[in-house]
């Protein structure tokens, strides 16, 4: 349907593949870089207003602000577990370097508080299993409310073996309620290739409500973006022989950092399917089993 809400891999501006900012997505709190370094490069930028998350997608790196240090070892691919992160606060300059090259993803939120300069190691990454049967995904939360200290980003990582559907049944979170929290959504996508090496590809759904139309139904391959301003967005679909990832990323104007989420009730039934069902047998995905 190639949606405003779409925006394909490499709209970026080198060495930047994704730069969205909450200007350029048409809304206020939410932003996702990026940045693909080669061997040696390296990257300086001020956080402002934001809080940033720099969390390696392939290769290690080096995140350095205000004279300290941290070295990132990263991961081979998003598909190997998770990784270790580091966090910068706002109104700071920061420089990412990698010796060997590689990917890195910025997950950023508006703060309105400043908050130290922080690392976090890989094996601190809660793991979830989430679903079950062919809706069997694997969850590193490692920016969550409640898992990790922040002003106001959430971000999360989701590995969906292929054939499965995952951000089902399709949820929303665009009012703020007692069981709903208002949050604008950042989904970036990797795709991994086929047993033959050929490039894996996925579907994502995002539709609203009658007061709020919206509607998106995107083919998605790697490095490709898709933003959810309002309305329930699921399924997001990895095709047979290809696993999906994606990286989350979420904030929005209310005073309590919170995931509370809404189901579309016409699928909210599925959930007790589940407990009838075995976990998908391939997770957790660690790279050696993908």
């Amino acid at each position: 349907m190639n949606s405003k809400y779409y925006i394909p891999a490499g709209t970026g501006t080198v060495p930047l593949t994704v730069d969205i900012t909450p200007e350029s997505a048409g809304w206020t709190e939410s932003s996702l870089f990026v940045v693909e370094l080669g061997a040696g490069e390296s990257i300086t930028r001020r956080t402002g207003d934001d809080e940033i998350i720099v969390v390696p997608l392939a290769g290690s790196a080096s995140v350095s602000s205000g004279g300290v240090t941290f070295d990132l070892a990263g991961r081979a691919s998003v598909f190997d577990g998770p990784s270790d992160f580091a966090y910068v606060g706002r109104d700071s300059e920061f420089t990412v370097t990698s010796a060997a090259g590689g990917r890195f993803a910025l997950c950023g939120a508006r703060a309105k508080a400043r908050l130290p300069f922080r690392y976090v190691p890989a094996a601190d990454v809660p793991i979830e299993l989430r679903g079950a049967g062919n809706c069997s995904r694997q969850v590193h939360n490692f920016g969550t409310a409640g898992v990790f200290e922040a002003d106001s980003i959430i971000a999360c990582e989701v590995i969906t073996p292929g054939g499965n559907w995952s951000s089902y049944p399709a949820h929303k979170h665009d009012e703020n309620s007692e069981n709903e929290s208002q949050l604008e959504e950042i989904y970036y996508f990797e795709i991994d290739r086929g047993a033959d090496g050929s490039p894996g590809f996925g579907y994502h759904r995002v539709y609203g409500t009658p007061e709020r139309p919206i509607e998106v139904l995107e083919e998605v391959r790697s490095g490709d973006v898709v933003l959810v301003p309002h309305g329930y967005h699921g399924p997001s679909i990895a095709a047979p022989g290809y696993h999906m990832y994606y990286l989350n990323v979420m904030a929005g104007p209310g005073d309590e950092r919170a995931w509370k989420i809404c189901d579309d009730p016409a699928h909210t039934w599925l959930r007790g399917s589940w407990e009838h069902q075995d976990v998908d047998p391939r997770l957790p995905l660690h790279g050696n089993n993908s």
